[in-house]
């Protein structure tokens, strides 16, 4: 039993804001510049080791099947109305009320909750007023098209930035505690 959850928005997006092209695809992503100033990537493996548990929607479920599982055995809640294809073990598939969920389920198990995709996902948590901490990373691409991950959320959410990176493959990362009223 933990206390004090931390729910984390997370995302890699184009520099115009897009997570996946006009196809529904992410092979943009492996676009890569070289910033000399940057930091070099760092081992993920404690980064990952401080994650709690993962939360995904249905397409992005099933495009990390597709591309390759990367979450791990990490508990990972995918938030669905549709029946999906069974995944790995880690895998839980939930839905309805989401402050319940994240009340009943999430915060008594799990301290570092990692809510990773996709756009819709996103919205209803920043809806219900839910995410403490937004991590956008930044590719070195214009993609011109696609899904944008801030997509008509209809709520403001004053940001205070907390660390900026810059790494040596171009990407940058923002990280901006989310504050409440």
């Amino acid at each position: 039993m933990t206390t004090a959850s931390k729910v984390t928005v997370h995302m890699v997006a184009s520099l115009d804001g897009y997570i996946v092209d006009e196809d529904g695809g992410v092979s943009w992503l492996d676009t890569s510049d070289h910033f000399e100033a940057g930091v070099e990537a760092e081992d993920p493996t404690g980064f990952l080791e401080s994650i709690g548990c993962w939360v995904i929607g249905s397409r992005t479920y099933e495009q990390a099947l597709q591309l390759g599982w990367p979450y791990g055995d990490k508990p990972t809640y995918v938030l669905t109305r549709r029946d999906l294809a069974p995944g790995p073990a880690s895998v839980r598939f939930r839905s309805g009320d989401l402050r319940r969920l994240v009340a009943e389920e999430l915060e008594p198990h799990h301290r570092n909750i990692w809510v990773c995709g996709g756009a819709e996902l996103v919205r209803e948590f920043l809806r219900a007023d839910l995410v403490d901490e937004i991590c956008v990373t930044i590719a070195p691409i214009v993609i011109g098209a696609g899904l944008p991950y801030f997509d008509q959320i209809g709520v403001k959410r004053a940001l205070h930035l907390e660390e900026v990176k810059a790494y040596q493959n171009g990407m940058v990362e923002l990280r901006y505690e989310v504050l409440r009223d």
